[in-house]
């Protein structure tokens, strides 16, 4: 039964899907005056995503947001504006349009699927997803390069979540470069407890190495030579941060036994992801290793990006 009032118009409402990210590789060059670290890493969207549904609610009706789905993922995701990169998404947007957040309201509701503070990439998407959904909703007409440099002001990895595709990132993540791609399977084991970004950067530093040219590796992602790009994947992160968490040595163990290609941490972790062959490897491998998920990448383009 529809209980709004007769004549009143149907809130507009825009829904995008905010997808999961693998960095194939993540190569840390070093550390800036700024505190951040320059990097080099082919971020990977994946099949597993969450759900951004912007509704909108009128003039005086600001910006709240509700999250939604599993309570182990969502007791760990704040629902205030400037405590979720979704939330500062919303703000940045409205200021770079200039509104007022009370001249063009919206309700933002996400469906958390994407594990929290796990080298996911899962608030990043978010804010990428809020941006393009209420970029339409509130019809500021952005552009892709106007959303991606919002997006670098929100967090560091938001421009590359911005593309909808496989990328090549530099600087502190946020240059982004279009990178081609194979379609690959992978198997990807979370952790109950989480891992801050600035938590692996600095155990980094404490003892700072940098991987290998990146170029053998980036081709056989190219050709979707999966046996080859096993072999290569890395990431510089992953001793600091199985020096502090040993569980994560020990799911690596467990899908280089069960058969992986090659499995490491991905970003920041403490998600372990595993490369299988194909779909029905990836299923062998996830019943191998409790706990895990298998997801594809690229997905289909979720969102097309402005001109």
């Amino acid at each position: 039964m529809n209980d709004a009032p007769i004549g009143s118009a149907t809130p507009k409402v825009v829904t995008r899907r905010a997808h999961a990210k693998i960095n194939v590789f993540l190569r840390v060059l070093g550390r800036r005056d700024d505190g951040f670290h320059d990097i080099e890493s082919v971020v990977l969207p994946i099949s597993l995503h969450d759900v951004v549904t912007a509704t909108d609610t009128g003039p005086g009706g600001g910006v709240s947001l509700q999250v939604e789905g599993d309570p182990d993922l969502t007791r760990h995701v704040s629902t205030e504006l400037h405590d979720n990169l979704a939330g500062r998404a919303a703000i940045a947007l409205a200021e770079r349009a200039e509104l007022g957040l009370d001249a063009r309201g919206a309700s933002l509701r996400i469906d958390k699927r994407i594990p929290v503070a796990a080298g996911l990439g899962g608030g990043s998407a978010d804010a990428a997803a809020t941006l393009f959904a209420l970029n339409e909703l509130w019809a500021c007409a952005l552009d892709g390069p106007a959303l991606a440099d919002l997006g670098a002001q929100i967090g560091s990895d938001v421009p590359a979540l911005l593309a909808g595709e496989p990328v090549l990132t530099t600087g502190r993540g946020e240059r982004v470069t279009p990178a081609h791609t194979a379609s690959t399977w992978w198997v990807l084991k979370p952790f109950a407890f989480g891992v801050a970004a600035a938590d692996a950067y600095r155990w980094w530093s404490e003892a700072p190495a940098t991987g290998p040219d990146p170029g053998v590796l980036i081709a056989a992602l190219e050709t979707g030579d999966v046996e080859l790009l096993g072999d290569a994947i890395f990431n510089d992160l992953q001793p600091g941060i199985v020096a502090y968490h040993p569980d994560v040595s020990g799911a690596i163990d467990a899908f280089v036994e069960a058969g992986a290609l090659g499995a490491m941490v991905s970003g920041s972790g403490p998600t372990v992801a595993a490369l299988a062959r194909h779909i029905a490897h990836a299923d062998r491998l996830a019943a191998a290793v409790a706990g895990s998920l298998v997801v594809s990448g690229p997905p289909a383009r979720a969102h097309p990006t402005p001109t």
